[in-house]
């Protein structure tokens, strides 16, 4: 049995399975094996120092796969932002053909991105936010439940409730983001009214992902309490893994501590190092409470085909078979 859904039809894929944009960890090998296993993968435009650079990431990464993969490109407000629009160029110029857009205001991006033709998939963290990207002309959007890494919003909003609530209202095909990393989490989103799911923290953790191995098992190690929610008091909310910096930054908000404060602390330089040397507690990074799902570090071809697998077994001998003993108790 195919799991073929309104998001694999729409954006031309095997399964229902997306590797989201993260950054210092979308690179080339990771999207390359995720494309390679039949999911969607995409590359983090701004884990590239400069537009030049983007576009060699790409072309590296088609060198490895022919299967179809995209690009992220998040919108930030920032006091100097990155130049979007080169990176908007180069993504096009590259012939890439699905975008990943996020944050703040991505009408001009998008418009311009559909007028090359390319499918666009906007993550969101809201039913609000997700109706205006559908106005905005999406393709698809992802919306991301409280219990995801990054961003989640401002709303607390769990998957359990934010994606009916989502699928009740949005048109387009729309995948399932926060707290997924196996076979039981893709049946739960297709239930709930999802196409399909993203996962981030659970790429993380594995073989071709280009972080450290004592980041990989610390994943492995920590459970489903291990993560922190700082800038809350700066209504900027972000999940991080929780280590001796996250802390601290929880500690000093609570105290009052405006973001100048605490500023040397979350600068993604030291996050980056973390990724690089294998030091948790160097500096904030990006997880999930999923990472109380996660218990082995395996290929990305072995994540998704056993994601899919079991996810065909829970629907036929679970779901079926219930219905099954139903009508024969009835009969």
């Amino acid at each position: 049995m195919a799991l073929r859904t309104r998001f694999t039809e729409t954006f031309g894929v095997e399964h229902p399975v997306v590797q989201g944009g993260m950054q210092w960890v979308g690179r080339a090998e990771l999207v390359a094996a995720v494309a390679n296993a039949g999911g969607l993968g995409f590359i983090t435009a701004l884990t590239q120092p400069t537009p030049e650079k983007l576009s060699e990431e790409i072309a590296r990464c088609r060198s490895m796969t022919d299967k179809p993969f995209g690009v992220n490109l998040t919108i930030l407000p920032a006091i100097k932002p990155p130049p979007y629009a080169e990176y908007r160029q180069a993504i096009i110029e590259s012939g890439v053909r699905i975008v990943e857009t996020a944050g703040n205001k991505p009408q001009e991006h998008v418009d311009e991105f559909k007028k090359h033709g390319i499918k666009v998939l906007h993550k969101c963290t809201s039913v609000r936010h997700g109706l205006s990207a559908e106005r905005m002309g999406v393709d698809g959007i992802s919306i991301d439940g409280f219990e995801c890494a990054g961003h989640p919003g401002e709303d607390d909003v769990p998957g359990l409730i934010l994606i009916p609530a989502a699928a009740d209202k949005i048109k387009i095909p729309m995948i399932a983001s926060g707290g997924f990393g196996d076979a039981r989490g893709l049946v739960a989103a297709l239930a709930l009214g999802a196409d399909g799911i993203n996962m981030g923290t659970r790429f993380m953790a594995t073989v071709e992902s280009p972080i450290h191995e004592n980041i990989k098992r610390q994943i492995v190690e920590n459970d489903e309490r291990a993560t922190d929610l700082i800038f809350r008091t700066m209504r900027n909310t972000s999940r991080v893994a929780k280590n001796a910096i996250s802390q601290e930054v929880v500690a000093r908000e609570r105290g009052g501590a405006s973001f100048e404060e605490v500023r040397e602390l979350v600068a993604g330089t030291r996050g980056k190092v973390v990724y690089e040397t294998g030091d948790p507690d160097h500096g904030i990074w990006s997880a999930g409470q999923v990472q109380g799902l996660i218990h082995d570090v395996p290929t990305c071809a072995e994540l998704i085909h056993r994601i899919v697998r079991e996810a065909e077994e829970i629907i036929q001998a679970r779901l079926n078979g219930m219905l099954a003993q139903r009508a024969l108790e009835t009969a």
